[in-house]
This record gives C-alpha cells, structure tokens and sequence, in this order.
C-alpha cells in the first residue's frame, strides 16, 4: 500500500486476493449471511475503501445442512417469476432445500449486499456449493471458523 500525501485515495496492492471457505453445517442462516456480507464488503481488512471492490473471496460449502429457527422451514416463501402472465413461482424453505440448496445462501447474502453495481460486483465474490467439494483447491483458501451462536 502505497499513500501520497497529495491525493485523497490510497492505491492498493492488486495480487493479495484473500480466500476464505466457510462450512454451514448446522449453522443458522442469518447470522451466517450477516458474516459473509461483511467479509465481502471488506469490512475485516485494513484497506477497506466504502466504494471500492474488496479482494475477499468466500466459499460456502455444506449449503444443504443451513439451519434456520422457528417456523421457517414452513413458513418462509422464495418467489420467482417467469416475466409472462401468470409466471408467479412461490415455494417454501423446505422445497427449495431440496430444489437448489444453495440459492438460499445465496438470497440471503445478496439482501444483505449494497443494491448497486457494487453490490452487484461484490456478489460475484461468493462461491457455494451444496456438498463438501468445490473446484479451488489451487487457491489455497483459509478455513475460517464461525460460532454458532445461541441465546
């Protein structure tokens, strides 16, 4: 990191991309996705710059076994539509666990995002995959832990 005193910005390095992977396993869906959206906003490094890109990389694995509390499971409905008349797709959190697991990470974390281009950008940053396996060994990522929390 280089600082000029004659401009307002710091220029940041551009190789030192940080990956992280994180298990769901057993863990609850909101204050996991709370985590991860601070992780890929930045938040957690020393060069973090409100309206730059972080170089945080995260990869959820273990999406199938996420956890949520109370009634949820039944109660919480994912819509989609189709864009033609008629198109309105609801379904609960059950089936679409069953369906596509990882889409729920997935809304979650992207709620909890910027709703900018930004945003939008620092969505691409997050990988998840629904099993133990995922294609980025060769990154060398960093286990990184997270306490389930219980009141």
């Amino acid at each position: 990191m280089y600082i000029n005193k004659n401009k307002t910005s710091i220029k940041c390095s551009k190789d030192n991309t940080d990956w992280y992977i994180i298990d769901a396993k057993d863990k609850n869906l909101g204050r996991l996705s709370s985590i991860i959206a601070y992780l890929l906003k930045g938040k957690n490094s020393v060069e973090y710059i409100p309206h730059k890109k972080s170089k945080t990389k995260i990869i959820i694995i273990n999406s199938r076994y996420i956890k949520v509390t109370g009634n949820k499971i039944l109660q919480k409905t994912y819509k989609r539509h189709s864009g033609r008349p008629g198109g309105l797709k609801t379904e609960n959190f059950n089936q679409l666990k069953e369906r596509i697991p990882n889409r729920i990470i997935e809304h979650a974390v992207k709620g909890m995002l910027p709703k900018n281009s930004l945003g939008r950008q620092l969505f691409r940053n997050l990988k998840v995959y629904s099993n133990n396996e995922h294609p980025h060994i060769s990154q060398k990522p960093k286990i990184l832990e997270v306490k389930n929390y219980k009141k």
